[in-house]
């Protein structure tokens, strides 16, 4: 590899009222933390706290020393705001009825 060849990366980040994607060509063996930092998306979106907030690579959490393949798009999640069980529960409580997914409507 050429020592000044990069990688394309993304580096997301979404809140209820926008979202971004910031495509980022970083050197190989550029870690996920390293990337972050480099997009400039902790300036942008200054209440990311990388000690509270997850990190991840496509939907799957990643610690931020992991090293980035081409193409990964890394993403900052947000701290959940509701228990998905508790939410569960008030919703079964209250009567009402949530849409069957794929799976359990039957389909392939």
């Amino acid at each position: 590899m050429v020592a000044d060849e990069k990688i394309p990366v993304e580096v997301a980040y979404a809140r209820p009222d926008e979202q971004v994607i910031l495509p980022l060509e970083v050197a190989p063996g550029t870690t996920l933390g390293e990337a972050i930092q480099a997009s400039g998306i902790l300036e942008r979106f200054p209440e990311i706290d990388l000690r509270v907030n997850k990190v991840g690579v496509f939907g799957k959490i990643a610690r931020p020393d992991a090293v980035l393949s081409p193409g990964d798009r890394v993403e900052i999640y947000r701290p959940l705001i509701a228990d998905p069980k508790e939410a569960r529960k008030r919703r079964a409580a209250a009567g009402k009825v949530m849409r069957k997914g794929a799976r359990e409507a039957g389909k392939p």
